[in-house]
Parts: C-alpha cells; sequence; structure tokens
C-alpha cells in the first residue's frame, strides 16, 4: 500500500500557537500524537511518500522520530528539510529523496511537488469514463490564505470549457490535492482517500460560502 502525507514539521513548536495552531502542549506532545498516528495505520511494508517539511529537529532528532516510524519512507523535499545535509544523519531511511517527481498509482499519474503547480505535466488527460487521470498532490501551502488561492485558481480552471476535435465540450480537468497532515489527523492516506478527504473539504467550502 502507498500512503502520502505533507508538512508534518516534526519538531516545529511555534505551529502549536502559530500559523496551524495546533494546539498541543509542546513539540514532545506533538511529535508523539503524530508518530502514534502514523503507525495506526501504516505498516513496516507500506511505502509513505512525505510531499516535504518533514522535520525542523536536527539530524540526531530526526534520526530517532524515523526509527519510529512503520514503512518504507520516501521523501519529495521541502523548504525546511534541512536536517538531510547535516552531519550525522541517517541518508539510509529514505528509499529516495527528490525534489521532484512523477509516479503510477493504480493506473493513475501522480505528480509530486512539495509547491502546488497549477498547470501540471498531464493536467488535461482523461480516462474513456471522463475521470482526471493526473493528480497534482503538493504541500507547503498548509491550511493558509496560499492555499484559499490555490483552490480559486482551480475553481476558475474547471469552468474553463474545452472543444474535441468533434465538436463535444468538456471542463478542463485540474485535481490538485494539499496532503496537509493536518487535513487527515496526521494520518498518511492513499490516493484514493486523499480524493476523498478533498472532496469533502470542497463540499465544506462551497456550502458555507
Amino acid at each position: 500500500m502507498r500512503y502520502y502525507i505533507a508538512d508534518c514539521h516534526f519538531f516545529h513548536g511555534s505551529l502549536n500557537r502559530q500559523m496551524d495552531c495546533r494546539g498541543f502542549a509542546d513539540t514532545e506532545e506533538m511529535n508523539n500524537y503524530m508518530i502514534a498516528q502514523w503507525n495506526r495505520k501504516v505498516r513496516w511494508n507500506d511505502e509513505v511518500i512525505v510531499l516535504g517539511d518533514f522535520s525542523l529537529g536536527k539530524a540526531e532528532e530526526t534520526n530517532r522520530v524515523l526509527e519510529q516510524l512503520n514503512g518504507i519512507l520516501c521523501l519529495v523535499e521541502g523548504n525546511h528539510d534541512r536536517f538531510g545535509h547535516e552531519k550525522g544523519y541517517n541518508a539510509a531511511r529514505f528509499k529516495w529523496i527528490r525534489p521532484y517527481t512523477e509516479l503510477k498509482d493504480n493506473k493513475r499519474k501522480v505528480v509530486l511537488c512539495h509547491y502546488p503547480i497549477l498547470c501540471y505535466n498531464g493536467q488535461y488527460l482523461r480516462t474513456d469514463d471522463g475521470d482526471p487521470r493526473t493528480y497534482m498532490l503538493y504541500g507547503h501551502v498548509h491550511d493558509t490564505r496560499d492555499q484559499r488561492l490555490v483552490e480559486q485558481a482551480q475553481d476558475l480552471a474547471r469552468h474553463e470549457i474545452r472543444t474535441r476535435p468533434d465538436g463535444t465540450q468538456y471542463p478542463l480537468p485540474c485535481r490538485m490535492i494539499n496532503c496537509f497532515c493536518m487535513y487527515s489527523d496526521y494520518i498518511p492516506l492513499t490516493l484514493d482517500e486523499w480524493i476523498m478527504n478533498d472532496k469533502g473539504r470542497q463540499r465544506r467550502r462551497m456550502t458555507n460560502k
């Protein structure tokens, strides 16, 4: 099984009071909760792709967290993942570390980057049933005003009508999903689970407009 998650920010204690307002008493409580939530879902033979900003801890601190997490881990580097360049960091815990990658997930293409990409590779591809064949998974923006801007951009893209050579029309596909850890209560999710999670959030957003 393959899972995805973004912006765990282990050891980033200020997120309990600022931006995310996670509400944990301290960094230790936050780290312990995220480890427990992760291991509730992930088994040792599962793959977890972290979409950046895994840890703000030092190399040795981050190593201790990595040792406690289940799964085969992969990292799409984020702007806060500085531990990977420090002496003492155990690089063997990650199967691979990349700034950007494209993979297949159950016959669907996934574009993976820490940063949201509005015009992503394969965006226009659809299945014979009209469903999107490509998903852009990202992090970085958490649940901030920047995420609202991404949502607005997607709304505009989806209302753009394209015409096929046979004259039939269709809306422009745009399936960008923010895999922000707080959206899943810090639990890594499969692509299908993130699709359902995202649809639920978007329904609530449209209802509250």
